[in-house]
């Protein structure tokens, strides 16, 4: 009787400190935050998985995409400013043309694409955030230059971008 009686309050007791601890917190339970759908990145190279720190996906847009794939950016005027600026700022416009139309690299507009997965968001994204076998190197923050973590584009840039990328042609990624 004992021993029921220990276990009973042992449980009562483990019940009662896992109640406690989730909720004052403002962030939320861990365990329930890990049941958010969350989408898998992979490298366009190899198809390994892509390892990025969730903290990075810190804008309602960048958690939005990668619960669904979906860029909320395409087609808002004020983000395609934003990825135009980044995309000459970054000389993506050196290799792939003003508009993205392609020029020594290849054309991101479609509907042909060197990487098929580049014709979905969550594919570009994946192939601007961590590069090609074909000579792009990756933008992803901390991946641009490896000595420098702070160097490449944020989450929410390359999403930019990609908006911009769209208004340049018939696809918008998001189908």
């Amino acid at each position: 009787m004992k021993k029921h009686l220990f276990l009973v309050t042992l449980l009562g007791a483990l019940v009662g400190c896992g109640q406690g601890s989730g909720s004052n917190d403002a962030g939320g339970d861990k365990a329930a935050a890990g049941d958010i759908k969350k989408i898998d990145l992979v490298a366009t190279q190899d198809g390994a998985p892509l390892k990025i720190d969730a903290k990075l996906f810190d804008t309602p847009a960048a958690k939005e995409f990668i619960s669904t794939g979906k860029n909320p950016y395409i087609g808002d005027e004020e983000a395609i400013k934003a990825g135009k600026k980044v995309f000459n700022l970054y000389s993506c416009v050196a290799c792939h043309g003003g508009h993205a139309e392609g020029a020594v690299a290849p054309g991101l507009t479609g509907p042909e694409f060197k990487y098929a997965k580049n014709a979905t968001n969550k594919g570009m994204f994946e192939t601007i955030w961590h590069g090609t076998n074909g000579g792009m190197g990756a933008k992803g923050l901390g991946l641009m230059q490896p000595d420098n973590p702070a160097e490449g584009l944020k989450v929410d840039e390359v999403l930019k971008v990609i908006a911009f990328v769209r208004s340049n042609g018939a696809i918008n990624g998001n189908e």
